[in-house]
């Protein structure tokens, strides 16, 4: 090897190299990928020039500079990363969710006027309510669902009511595959279980039981699954109208839509089934309960519309981007 013709080959890269160390807390995200393809081309170069026995003191100073570098570089991808979780709590899921709001509203709507019909029908329908049961096996019903969300641990409550429901939420978005039929059937589902609960509760004169049991929760929890279901159901549209797109690239779009609405609503989830553990079976008065809950789901509704609007007027992208090649080079 021509130790003198490689220095001069590669001096300017070694340079580049030391001022982005030298900058480290001032680097773009571009530059933090340019210093760690940097750390990896110049830390080959520093192996061959030891292996070719060049001048100890240009290795001792390429090593140090190498070591600074690696210092600087896992510093820089602990940012990096700390930056994507940002993003995508501040505009990727916010915007994905503010993207389907029409779905979001429509599926709401649609599901809560089931629930209310459904629930009115076995309220004020004596044949249907006798089809549910023995007035005792009613009344062991609603003494099941007084006692249900008080009669465990909390935090093991929450824990499974948080898996539970983020895989129902899962399942419904996923079933969009399927044209949406299934996630249609899963809404269908879902609404008249909580309707024929409300109607019998309501037909045994417990209604103010079972809202108070409901809306803590219920309001932000709700709120999750209904846009889980925007989600599948848009998912599925893709495929029966893609628009423009051609109709793999629309389902493929959609598809990594949905992953992001489904990995954001992971916390959406997790805090209310804190709230269904915590919240809901506490001994705080009726409108302390349903505050809590209903400013926590306002706040929800707050900030994927401030911010999923924001995201939209600034023309920002939340589509899944492409990392950059950054493979090591080797040299000589």
């Amino acid at each position: 090897m021509d130790v003198d013709a490689f220095v001069t080959a590669h001096r300017a890269d070694w340079e580049r190299l030391d001022d982005l160390v030298k900058r480290r807390r001032r680097l773009s995200g571009n530059e933090i990928d340019e210093l760690v393809a940097s750390y990896q081309r110049t830390a080959t170069q520093l192996s061959a020039l030891r292996s070719a026995g060049a001048d100890p003191a240009l290795t001792a100073r390429l090593s140090a500079l190498v070591a600074r570098a690696r210092a600087t570089a896992v510093a820089g991808a602990h940012a990096s990363g700390w930056r994507a979780i940002g993003r995508f709590f501040g505009v990727t899921f916010p915007l994905m969710a503010y993207r389907v709001r029409w779905w979001w509203l429509g599926t709401a709507v649609i599901s809560l006027a089931v629930m209310f019909l459904v629930g009115w029908w076995v309220a004020r329908s004596p044949s249907v309510l006798a089809n549910l049961g023995t007035r005792a096996q009613q009344q062991n019903y609603i003494h099941q669902f007084r006692t249900y969300y008080s009669a465990y641990n909390g935090e093991s409550f929450g824990s499974e009511v948080w898996t539970h429901n983020a895989t129902l939420a899962a399942e419904a978005l996923i079933s969009g595959i399927f044209l949406g039929l299934l996630t249609l059937f899963w809404l269908w589902l879902n609404a008249a279980e909580v309707g024929v609960a409300g109607g019998l509760l309501v037909a045994h004169g417990r209604a103010t039981e079972f809202f108070s049991l409901i809306l803590p929760h219920g309001m932000l929890e709700l709120s999750a699954f209904f846009l889980a279901a925007a989600a599948g159901l848009k998912l599925g549209w893709s495929i029966i109208d893609p628009g423009p797109r051609s109709r793999s690239d629309a389902l493929a779009e959609e598809g990594r839509a949905a992953i992001s609405v489904a990995l954001g609503l992971i916390i959406v989830l997790l805090v209310s089934g804190s709230l269904e553990a915590f919240v809901t079976p506490s001994t705080l008065p009726t409108w302390a309960r349903i505050l809590i809950g209903g400013c926590l789901a306002a706040g929800f509704y707050a900030y994927v519309l401030v911010l999923g609007r924001r995201a939209t007027r600034a023309g920002l992208s939340a589509d899944i981007e492409e990392a950059p090649d950054m493979v090591p080079v080797s040299q000589s």
